[in-house]
């Protein structure tokens, strides 16, 4: 006959606690109780597990042995619980807006995670606390204390208007730019630099500073004036004809997306995603 599991886990606490008296304690049962127990597990063994000595009592070899291999199965059990809870729960991703809609939210159908749990997206440019996020998605150029990084892409932007508002006006190189409204971005004098070329004078900007540049490309899709926004995530309006980017030059970095984990973070699903987006980001 086969002793119980519970049996089992209470000789391995005696062996652990180093008494009855320790083991029933941390048991919530009386000491007596488990005496009672560890006679029973001696008889369905076969053999003495503990040897009395003065008032207390010491395990045998084989009772040490015994428990210590308990102690293994247990502790598997306890792995397998908790990697079925890690699974089962929903990988909470947060991203900005626009990457978001642009660029993760259309691939999302062909990610299979594991133990198919769901993805519960969180739209946010804010890099919350490690402890609200599995996976956070975030722009710049890496060395974020307490987390691990998987650099996705490069964020690049180009200038881009709606053909209407190009109609018969020539963009053919960066000065040209002085002769329709800009839309506002923080990075347009890094653009100039990547042309080689200085801010010329009299460019004019529109007076509203959009937030997210989702705005700033619907702005340009209606027309409101040239927009700098990245060829990668706005390559759907470009294709359909809604936008087009008349200039060669294109700014790469320096800044990138990231997908971030908490630093030391093992478990199979956020790291298995991370991997995913890295696999994506090189797909054209």
């Amino acid at each position: 006959m086969r002793p119980s599991l519970e049996s089992l886990r209470i000789l391995e606490m005696c062996v652990s606690a180093g008494s009855f008296a320790g083991a029933a304690d941390r048991l919530a049962l009386t000491p007596a109780a488990v005496s009672l127990r560890i006679r029973t597990l001696e008889a369905e063994l076969g053999q003495a597990l503990f040897t009395r000595v003065g008032r207390g009592v010491v395990p045998t070899p084989a009772a040490v042995a015994l428990a210590s291999r308990v102690r293994h199965a247990l502790d598997g059990v306890n792995d397998a619980v908790d990697a079925f809870r890690a699974s089962a729960a929903p990988l909470r991703v947060t991203a900005p807006p626009t990457f978001a809609s642009r660029w993760l939210a259309p691939r999302l159908s062909d990610y299979r995670a594991p133990g198919g749990a769901a993805i519960e997206l969180d739209i946010s440019s804010d890099l919350r606390d490690p402890t609200e996020f599995d996976v956070a998605i975030r722009t710049g150029r890496g060395g974020w204390d307490g987390l691990d990084e998987y650099a996705l892409t490069p964020v690049d932007v180009t200038p881009m208007l709606a053909p209407g508002l190009l109609g018969a006006r020539t963009l053919a190189k960066p000065e040209d730019l002085t002769e329709f409204d800009l839309l506002p971005h923080p990075d347009w004098s890094k653009w100039f630099a990547r042309a080689e070329r200085s801010m010329p004078d009299g460019l004019r900007f529109v007076g509203v500073d959009y937030s997210i540049f989702e705005l700033i490309a619907n702005a340009a899709v209606n027309g409101q004036g040239v927009a700098l926004l990245s060829p990668t995530l706005f390559r759907p309006l470009l294709e359909a004809g809604l936008l087009v980017a008349p200039l060669d030059t294109v700014l790469r970095g320096p800044d990138w997306y990231f997908a971030l984990i908490r630093e030391g973070d093992q478990r199979p699903a956020p790291r298995s995603f991370c991997d995913w987006l890295r696999q994506q980001s090189r797909d054209p």
